[in-house]
């Protein structure tokens, strides 16, 4: 031809470049096998972590979870089954309700994770803050302030969801240049600005954590699972910072799959590290699960009157 024609967006070239051709619409299913991989993984993290929530409550009057504060506990594994499954929001066909409701849901549920995690953090401290002369913390323990920190911090993140809605929520999109041929339906973020706050602030509650715990990590070992707590937040935060460049450095689909293996490698990372110990204690020790044994772990290592 003496004058060439640039197909529409929505069309490509054919091999003899002398036809435009209709592009195939394509996103994250159900029926791929990396969306079903990924959906088959959140349902079995989810089943696992309700199984670890039914045995908690099995064995509610245990040394093992008493100590650790049984409340705090379910609210985490709830909260950690409800993260599981908003991974499955970003799989399947995107419309109006799921864009929205894939970001918000995101941001709420891990906000209340991370919010329980600085919550037990902080209960461990003060409970072995109000040992020492002057037990002004035992008040403080006694009130449940510690718990406080879950709905404050998740009001906030609320707060920033709500801004975010009410200025440039997220929208369905159409990325037509990341793969020849096709055309992939996306999830546009709309404002970039409060999507980063709500990361940075998510962010900024996981270092609080891994901070109180990894200064608490010395603590006595006994009713301490403050390791365990620092150990899950460097997971967590490896998680994320790895993901940042990842994410930004893929298109299409796969950087939906990407952030969907981050959900769930993240959640995994708080469930493996916070609660695999004291599962293995209840199913595999139980002769170490009962108050004489930390009476003698209590003692063990202190020096004995003359």
């Amino acid at each position: 031809m003496e004058e060439c024609v640039k197909c529409p967006l929505h069309q490509y070239a054919n091999i003899q470049q002398n036809h435009c051709l209709q592009k195939s619409v394509t996103f994250l299913a159900y029926e791929d096998t990396l969306g079903m991989t990924l959906a088959g993984t959140a349902l079995s993290f989810t089943i696992l972590t309700v199984t670890v929530l039914g045995l908690f409550v099995k064995h509610r009057d245990t040394p093992v979870v008493k100590a650790n504060n049984r409340a705090l506990s379910y609210i985490l594994l709830i909260s950690l089954s409800f993260c599981f499954l908003c991974s499955l929001l970003f799989i399947g066909r995107p419309n109006t309700a799921t864009c929205i409701l894939r970001q918000t849901t995101f941001g709420v549920v891990f906000t209340v994770a991370v919010s329980t995690v600085l919550a037990k953090t902080i209960t461990v401290v003060l409970a072995f803050k109000i040992t020492l002369p002057g037990r002004r913390m035992r008040q403080v323990l006694l009130s449940g302030a510690p718990n406080s920190i879950i709905p404050l911090c998740s009001l906030i993140q609320f707060t920033l969801c709500g801004i975010w809605m009410g200025t440039n929520p997220p929208f369905i999109d159409t990325d037509v240049h990341s793969e020849h041929g096709r055309i992939i339906i996306v999830c546009n973020k709309g404002s970039l600005a409060v999507f980063y706050c709500v990361l940075g602030y998510l962010g900024s509650l996981a270092l609080a954590s891994f901070t109180v715990a990894f200064m608490a990590r010395n603590l006595p070992d006994t009713f301490n699972e403050a390791k365990f707590l620092t150990f899950s937040m460097v997971v967590f935060c490896s998680v994320w910072i790895t993901f940042l460049p990842v994410y930004h450095s893929t298109k299409g689909k796969v950087m939906v799959a990407m952030e969907v293996f981050c959900i769930l490698a993240s959640s995994a990372g708080l469930l493996g590290c916070i609660f695999a110990p004291k599962c293995y204690i209840i199913l595999l020790r139980p002769d170490r699960n009962s108050l004489h044994e930390f009476r003698d772990k209590t003692h063990s290592g202190r020096k004995k009157p003359s």
